[in-house]
């Protein structure tokens, strides 16, 4: 069996996903989004993927490149697509739409009831401004997060005397998004839970070399095993936005509470894999191919 790993950049991670598929019998070929062509010339809609003369039955999301909008949509219509003409997509598009865009998997995270930041999003910066002063008012310390970004990219504290920057600046890209700052107990860290099939399979505590502690950026790893409240709030963010498997961002505030900070669809586990006797790329082509071996079971029963 062949399948697609859908990447431009396959890195580390691509390369044991790659073995994993390999260890169980299971050719993985590296392909763009941008390079799969949608064919609506025939009576019937065709999508056509680079290296594969027909439609595998399962394609593997391993990173959807930045673009204009027009091209972001184009590549999730290609997803789209695909599931509709019976490939298993993992993570499937939905997943990776609501955790791309850090206001819905917010949203997401209160509808369900899982404990998240205190969290604000506008356009306007006569509104958000408002939404800041009330804060400075009520003590909270807020951050200020790009919607769309990763590995702690764009992410800084607002100081109360500091303007707020304008619509259009990097990292804000007309689009305010400011959650309240925790504080944890003592030396700056959080936690990376790692979920696989509504199953926690790891975990660590990342210190951060500031009070942001993401592993691109500097912060070093300790594996941990998470206490029962931790998993049980990682698996519901997990279920909240229905996702085959993620990183989940949690963090203890001082008093003890937990808070999810952030659900990753496509998580980086380098960091993590460094603290864990066991292959992480395996227990993820295992689920993988586990739902597959379900989905197309159910095919053949329609």
């Amino acid at each position: 069996m062949r399948i697609p790993i859908l990447t431009d950049d396959a890195g580390w991670q691509g390369a044991q996903l790659q073995q994993a598929f390999a260890r169980r019998g299971v050719e993985a070929v590296f392909v763009s989004l941008k390079d799969c062509v949608i064919n609506l010339a025939q009576q019937s809609p065709e999508i056509q993927i680079p290296y594969f003369d027909a439609l595998p039955p399962a394609a593997f999301v391993r990173g959807i490149a930045g673009g204009t909008l027009q091209q972001v949509i184009t590549r999730l219509n290609v997803l789209h697509m695909l599931a509709r003409q019976g490939v298993r997509i993992y993570n499937q598009a939905q997943a990776i739409e609501r955790t791309v865009d850090k206001a819905m998997t917010s949203f997401l995270l209160r509808m369900h009831s899982v404990p998240t930041p205190a969290t604000w999003i506008c356009e306007s910066r006569a509104q958000i401004e408002a939404i800041r002063q009330l804060a400075i008012t009520n003590r909270q310390q807020l951050v200020l997060k790009p919607l769309f970004g990763s590995q702690g990219k764009g992410v800084r504290k607002l100081q109360d005397d500091e303007p707020l920057p304008v619509p259009m600046q990097q990292y804000v890209d007309g689009v305010y998004y400011l959650q309240q700052f925790i504080a944890s107990a003592g030396e700056p860290h959080d936690y990376r839970v790692f979920v696989v099939g509504g199953k926690v399979v790891a975990a660590m505590k990342r210190w951060g070399m500031s009070w942001v502690n993401n592993v691109a950026i500097g912060g070093r790893c300790e594996a941990i095993k998470p206490d029962g409240k931790m998993a049980e709030i990682a698996l519901s963010a997990a279920q909240a936005v229905d996702i085959d498997y993620c990183g989940v961002d949690i963090i203890q505030a001082a008093g003890g509470d937990y808070y999810v900070l952030e659900v990753n669809s496509i998580p980086a586990w380098r960091g993590l894999q460094s603290v864990t006797d066991f292959n992480i790329a395996d227990v993820i082509v295992d689920d993988f191919l586990r739902k597959l071996g379900a989905s197309l079971a159910k095919r053949i029963k329609q």
